[in-house]
């Protein structure tokens, strides 16, 4: 609003220039996806692999159909061998109160994987209205 005076927590700090705006906003899908276009692409054909980086009883308990169990601590160079080194994966743990995903993903990069992020993890994909399948 033209003339308004009043300065908040959101604009204490101004907002960025258009330009540093788009180039962040559009980095930060080299980084993530989210549970929807996840979802889309399973149902087409993944170009990825999808990865469940809790504990194996958790997974039991409720995954996405289609991901793969590889507890983020368990992710190694032996273990990725399975895939060509060209492989995408997409990480994803309990949710946004978790730091799974980005263990799992932090350890993929350091092993020179290409790696996203699927953000919301259960929790999100479930929000969306996606079920899980169980192994129980």
């Amino acid at each position: 609003m033209k003339g308004y005076s009043m300065v908040s927590a959101v604009t204490d700090f101004p907002a960025a220039s258009s330009d540093a705006a788009r180039q962040h906003f559009a980095a930060e899908f080299a980084f993530e996806t989210d549970c929807w276009d996840v979802h889309d692409a399973l149902a087409k054909g993944a170009d990825f692999v999808l990865l469940d980086v809790r504990g194996p009883s958790l997974y039991a308990a409720g995954h996405i159909s289609g991901a793969v169990l590889l507890p983020h601590g368990k992710i190694t160079r032996s273990k990725m061998s399975a895939w060509p080194e060209d492989t995408v994966f997409v990480t994803y743990c309990a949710g946004p109160h978790c730091n799974g995903a980005a263990r799992g993903a932090l350890r993929l990069a350091e092993l020179g994987r290409p790696v996203k992020i699927m953000a919301g993890g259960i929790t999100g994909w479930i929000d969306e209205g996606f079920k899980l399948v169980t192994d129980v």
